[in-house]
């Protein structure tokens, strides 16, 4: 059957991209329309007008430019969905924030979580959790330390904490964390969740004694933080947060958290020309309970688990999300210190 003739908004949104040095088919932006990452035609153009409108250019040269780097479009048309904040985007991220949620489930060939407080259920579990470690390939250094040793390279010497976090993929936190995943607090006491980290930090056993003495406090209230975590119900918990949130703050959440990662890799790719910025960002407390833990992404799924993983928290912990909002106060002001390319906070990650 042959395909229907490109439309002329097509042909112009093509054109238009054309002129900026961009390349798309009119088979792209057509799909592009289909995801909901553009709005329908009629909105590409102002009253009495043949040139399309700013804002959807803006979107369309930002979906050429990832769409040229060979990869899906990822977080981006996360981004895109919660900027429209719409019922149907809304419906779209819920959906693939879900999918992205279960996805180690699904690679381990788990169809369903055990539930259950029996031993057999509890077995069952911990069986799944070395079915999701099995093959898995591990990054073998802490990303605090690399970036040290390339700020090292051009001469700065960035902080180190005491209170450092962990490389979350070092080998003896994996297998609890695999636990934690899939029973949640229930199956991983706060004192094997210690010992873990114990081995993963050996020089920062004064900051692990540290989290021990406010646990055992909070015990004696009759208050179990561990539990209080959003990681505390596993995936199960995480899947139920995306699946029962309101369709704004779902939209806002991700919204948030998407122009974060944005704003935060923009700014490091610029920092190998200013190490300055680095050395800003690293000081903030943030630096270690969000960007070196989820606000880093790596490419592909990874990047999405760890986005999806953001939005979790910020939907459950008020607190986190106000430092985050915070943060991003803080980035915003480097990109006025230091700028590249003006006006593109995130790394033009705007809707």
């Amino acid at each position: 059957m042959a395909r229907t003739k490109p439309s002329t908004a097509h042909l112009a949104l093509v054109r238009a991209l054309k002129e900026h040095g961009l390349k798309a088919t009119p088979t792209q932006v057509e799909r592009w329309q289909q995801n909901s990452w553009l709005p329908k035609p009629s909105a590409w153009f102002g009253p009495d007008s043949s040139t399309i409108q700013p804002h959807i250019l803006r979107r369309a040269l930002h979906l050429s430019i990832t769409a040229r780097q060979g990869r899906g479009m990822g977080w981006t048309g996360w981004h895109l969905w919660a900027a429209d904040g719409t019922h149907d985007s809304a419906q779209r991220l819920r959906a693939a924030l879900v999918v992205s949620l279960n996805r180690p489930l699904a690679r381990a060939g788990v169809d369903k979580i055990p539930t259950g407080n029996s031993d057999r259920a509890f077995k069952a579990r911990q069986a799944a959790a070395t079915k999701m470690l099995r093959n898995r390939r591990l990054p073998r250094r802490d990303l605090g330390e690399t970036l040290r040793a390339h700020a090292a390279e051009a001469g700065l010497e960035l902080p180190r904490s005491p209170d450092a976090l962990p490389n979350v993929f070092h080998p003896a936190l994996m297998a609890p964390g695999a636990r934690l995943l899939l029973g949640g607090a229930a199956d991983l006491g706060i004192e094997e969740l210690l010992e873990a980290m114990k081995q993963a930090m050996p020089n920062h056993t004064e900051a692990i004694e540290h989290i021990r003495e406010e646990h055992r406090q909070a015990e004696l209230a009759g208050t179990d933080l561990l539990a209080q975590s959003p990681w505390a119900q596993g995936i199960t918990g995480m899947v139920r947060t995306v699946e029962t949130a309101d369709d704004r703050a779902l939209c806002h959440a991700v919204h948030t958290c998407t122009l974060a990662t944005g704003a935060l890799h923009d700014l490091m790719r610029r920092s190998s020309a200013d190490p300055e910025i680095l050395a800003l960002l690293t000081a903030d407390v943030m630096w270690r309970q969000w960007a070196v833990c989820g606000g880093i992404t790596p490419e592909g799924a990874p990047g999405l688990a760890a986005v999806a993983l953001n939005t979790v928290h910020y939907l459950t912990e008020p607190d986190w999300a106000a430092e985050l909002g915070r943060y991003m106060s803080v980035m915003h002001a480097l990109d006025v210190a230091y700028p590249a390319h003006r006006g593109t906070l995130g790394g033009g990650a705007e809707a």
